[in-house]
């Protein structure tokens, strides 16, 4: 009877030890992938690979030790089961690891790139796992894509190659307005802000690439409509630039007296007595 009792003291003992050491690599494999990160920055390469790491410490120090390969026979005894588990596997778990690899290889996508797929989800990548990628949307929900569905998926980075971006902006405004006074107020309010590249230091010259001007570009039932061509750097978000310019051209067309029209609809009662 204390035979068996220090038998199971010291399967208990090595059981707390073992998964003790377990719990020490799994925070060294943190520690480690941290500061490879700080080094190098975050990318959905690293991620992928600590996420492989991890995984191989679990089926190393855990699924092995327990009987993995007497397991793997009972499951796999016989080719229906086989062909059922890899058909099944290749559905789902090894289709998104295999897709998650090709994602941190090529990397049509980093951490942090502002990207949009063609089914109209959009936001920042924030992580990429053996599963799938995670998307902090504009309203900071988290979405979780499926690493075989983001890879099979067409694609726009906003953020790719750093290379700067551009909208174009309309501003009507009333036929009493003289096309070249707004085409000055417009223009020099854009080439005011601090975050646009139109007619920034390299270029004021008028050669310079981002130095475009303000166009008349329709007549309007009521107004005639000004665009022009908006360049900043793909670190900011576009609806930032948005907000700012419009605030600013408002304000500025408004403080000349530059009418902006708008239409109104004038309710009558006509069976008031």
């Amino acid at each position: 009877m204390a035979s068996m009792i220090g038998i199971l003291i010291l399967i208990v003992a090595l059981t707390i030890v073992y998964v003790w050491l377990f719990r020490q690599l799994i925070k060294l494999n943190k520690k480690v992938f941290k500061g490879i990160e700080k080094k190098r920055g975050k990318s959905v390469t690293l991620q992928f690979v600590q996420a492989m790491v991890t995984l191989g410490l679990v089926i190393v120090l855990i699924v092995i030790p327990l009987g993995g390969d007497r397991l793997a026979q009972s499951l796999l005894g016989s080719t229906a089961v086989v062909a059922a588990v890899v058909g099944f596997a290749a559905q789902g778990v090894i289709k998104d690891m295999c897709a998650g690899l090709l994602l941190s290889i090529y990397k049509p996508f980093d951490v942090g790139d502002r990207i949009e797929f063609e089914d109209g989800t959009a936001g920042i990548v924030e992580s990429l796992t053996l599963r799938h990628v995670v998307i902090i949307s504009l309203d900071t929900v988290r979405v979780i894509i499926p690493n075989d569905k983001a890879n099979t998926m067409q694609v726009i980075n906003y953020s790719h190659a750093d290379i700067p971006r551009s909208i174009i902006l309309k501003y009507p405004v009333s036929y009493d307005t003289d096309p070249d006074e707004a085409r000055r107020v417009i223009f020099d309010t854009v080439c005011a802000s601090p975050n646009t590249l139109n007619c920034k230091p390299d270029g004021a010259s008028p050669g310079n690439k981002f130095s475009r001007g303000v166009y008349f570009l329709e007549l309007a039932d009521s107004a005639i409509v000004m665009g022009v061509t908006v360049y900043y750097e793909a670190s900011h978000p576009t609806e930032r630039i948005k907000d700012e310019i419009n605030t600013a051209v408002f304000n500025a067309l408004k403080e000349r007296g530059i009418e902006i029209p708008y239409m109104y609809v004038n309710v009558v009662n006509v069976y008031q007595k």
